[in-house]
């Protein structure tokens, strides 16, 4: 089988529609999907499957038991990129290559300090202020300019 394009990670995702949301964004741009434990829903959920529709059938979906198994999953050399509102990097400037990882927190507190410091860590910009972006559409954004990067688009 031949590496997908990207690897979109959600660590500890916490709303059905959101997960939902990006399962269909991956189905359209050939990423997987890596769910990491604990959920703040069941993947039978009316919501999860309303937000996913028949897209799930697309997407090669990975779900890990907790961080450390996720991280037993990943191959020498693999890159994971953390995506917060706190880091300095803009995502436009990382340089993504075919089978990156995008890892992306829980939506009420984002990724956790231990976590976010052991990675390289991307933000979008938001010159707004106010509150973050929501998940899916931060998802979005990134996994599109990921693959404009790597195919050209």
């Amino acid at each position: 089988m031949s590496e997908p394009l990207l690897r979109v990670v959600l660590f500890e995702p916490e709303k059905a529609g959101n997960v939902g949301n990006v399962a269909r964004t991956c189905a359209v741009l050939g990423a997987e999907l890596h769910l990491i434990r604990p959920f703040g829903f069941h993947l039978h959920d009316r919501e999860f499957r309303r937000a996913v529709m028949d897209y799930l059938q697309g997407v090669a979906l990975h779900e890990h038991a907790s961080w450390t198994a996720f991280q037993s999953t990943l191959l020498p050399g693999a890159r994971v990129w953390a995506f917060s509102a706190h880091a300095a990097t803009l995502y436009t400037r990382a340089g993504f290559r075919r089978g990156d990882y995008l890892l992306f927190g829980p939506e009420s507190r984002g990724l956790p300090v231990w976590l976010r410091g052991s990675l390289p860590a991307l933000k979008l910009p938001q010159p707004g202020g106010g509150r973050s972006l929501n998940l899916a559409v931060a998802v979005g954004a990134a996994a599109f300019e990921a693959g404009r990067q790597i195919e050209g688009w």
